[in-house]
């Protein structure tokens, strides 16, 4: 494949890419439950093109799901949650894993959660008062989003590695 079929290869993907993100961020915030696992879903779009067309244009397809959702969906709590976690974190999964230690990889990431979960507080706070009117300790929902993220972490790992194995021969 030329250089030029590889640039329209991967334009072409992305635009695919892109259209199925924005499809699934749309729907997170309509449909009236499981919002939160389409936009898990919606997550494995980003390390997905990180397979299929390279880091940078996971970059550019990241940047277009979150405007296009942006201005398609509006100011919602499904698409800033895409924006500032469920989107990014592909991006930075793959930055993280790329150090191959270990223990350093589950602090950093758990330390990037951390610091989302914060500016979704912050953002949910500010944009949707009202909003986060619960009752239980925040320790708790903290301990329980993060056990949460561990295991979102696992089937995102166990579907990148599927893809790796089985479908990017396909694909690419």
């Amino acid at each position: 494949m030329t250089k030029a079929q590889n640039k329209t290869s991967n334009i072409t993907k992305g635009g695919f890419l892109t259209t199925l993100g924005v499809i699934l961020v749309y729907l997170s915030g309509i449909v009236p439950v499981n919002k939160a696992s389409l936009l898990a879903l919606a997550s494995f779009i980003i390390p997905l093109s990180v397979l299929v067309t390279g880091y940078k244009n996971a970059i550019t397809i990241y940047a277009a799901t979150s405007l296009l959702s942006l201005l398609i969906c509006g100011f919602k709590i499904t698409v800033l949650s895409y924006i500032v976690f469920f989107g990014l974190y592909g991006l930075i999964k793959y930055l993280v894993e790329k150090l191959r230690k270990l223990p350093l990889e589950i602090i950093l990431k758990l330390a990037f959660f951390n610091i989302c979960l914060l500016v979704l507080f912050l953002l949910y706070s500010l944009f949707f008062p009202g909003l986060l009117k619960i009752k239980i300790s925040p320790y708790l929902i903290v301990l329980g989003t993060e056990i949460a993220f561990v295991i979102y972490d696992y089937l995102l790992t166990l579907f990148i590695n599927y893809v790796n194995r089985y479908i990017l021969k396909i694909i690419k």
